[in-house]
């Protein structure tokens, strides 16, 4: 006869087994919820920022209204430093030198801009979870975005239970080492946030204002006869073009182009610069934690790229630049 405290024990463990079942989640679905809860929550909070043994610590403030996002960046460390994003522009406010800079809103960090849903790129990473632990006080998962090449970097991610947010993300190398990190301290979700909270706190001096002119965009290019002078004529597999931007002098020839290729995870910009009589070239690398920057001058243009990828891929994209038609 079976013993009765033996019976019970063993109910309770299938109970636990369906409970820790239901619970399961793929790390694809958690990359997903936690994109959505990152745009769609109301919260701020408090996260360091962690590269080249430098530390910075940062407050955010956002808020979405059902139609719009607002989001407000505060340095608490080093220079005073304030970032004000809509859904239409990001203005950046530095004491420091008095400056005020305003440019096209786009997609402020990685998580923002990954691709919806995550199941679209998995032809170029691998998903999967790699355990739990506490962050900020919070319970988490860990998930894990492998790339399936050299050309591009990982990320591990750290999932809010409770809220799907990302409160912890690296950046990792090829060889799976840490480049950069981005942790929250300190969280605290709101029902609603008033729009007075999102006006500049850094007021009180002149400052010299820097705006974007608007230029041409990925969707005014067409797929033939491009105006782009330039062409990039390699990129990882999955890169394509996603915004494109051209300024020009009174002569009409284009001075400066700007195009910004991406994976859905991995972007880099490529710009090519007219070189002046008094302008001087830049050439070589140049990395900083997990941004790698190539240049190099062809013809009186310099042409660099920019990007959070392997330097290998910086490069290659950079040398692969040629005129257009």
């Amino acid at each position: 006869m079976i013993n009765p405290a033996f019976l019970l024990l063993w109910v309770l463990v299938i109970l636990q087994i369906q409970v820790q079942a239901a619970d399961v989640q793929s790390s694809e679905q958690l990359i997903n919820k936690m994109s959505d809860a990152i745009r769609n929550l109301n919260y701020e909070g408090v996260f360091v920022f962690t590269r080249n043994n430098k530390i910075d610590t940062m407050r955010i403030l956002h808020k979405f209204d059902g139609q719009s996002e607002r989001e407000k960046i505060i340095s608490l460390t080093g220079s005073a430093r304030e970032i004000i994003r809509t859904n239409q522009t990001v203005t950046g406010i530095f004491p420091d030198t008095q400056e005020v800079m305003v440019e096209k809103s786009r997609a402020r960090s990685f998580a923002s801009k990954l691709p919806d849903p995550i199941e679209a790129i998995a032809d170029f990473y691998e998903f999967s979870t790699a355990g739990e632990e506490r962050i900020a006080g919070r319970d988490t998962w860990i998930v894990n975005i492998t790339p399936k090449d050299n050309y591009r970097y990982g990320h591990q991610l750290w999932i809010d239970k409770a809220t799907y947010l990302l409160l912890k993300s690296e950046l990792r190398d090829e060889s799976g080492e840490p480049l950069e990190q981005v942790m929250f301290t300190q969280l605290e979700l709101h029902e609603s946030m008033g729009d007075e909270l999102f006006n500049p706190s850094i007021t009180g001096k002149e400052y010299t204002w820097y705006q974007y002119t608007q230029g041409n965009s990925a969707s005014d290019v067409p797929e033939t006869g491009t105006p782009r002078q330039w062409q990039v004529m390699w990129m990882p597999s999955g890169f394509k073009l996603s915004n494109y931007d051209s300024e020009s002098m009174s002569t009409q020839d284009i001075q400066l182009e700007h195009m910004i290729y991406s994976d859905g995870v991995s972007m880099v910009s490529i710009f090519i610069e007219k070189l002046g009589m008094e302008s001087s070239a830049n050439n070589g690398s140049m990395n900083i934690g997990g941004v790698n920057v190539y240049a190099r001058t062809t013809n009186g243009y310099q042409v660099t790229a920019i990007g959070e990828v392997p330097q290998t891929t910086v490069k290659r994209m950079v040398d692969s630049v040629v005129a257009g038609r």
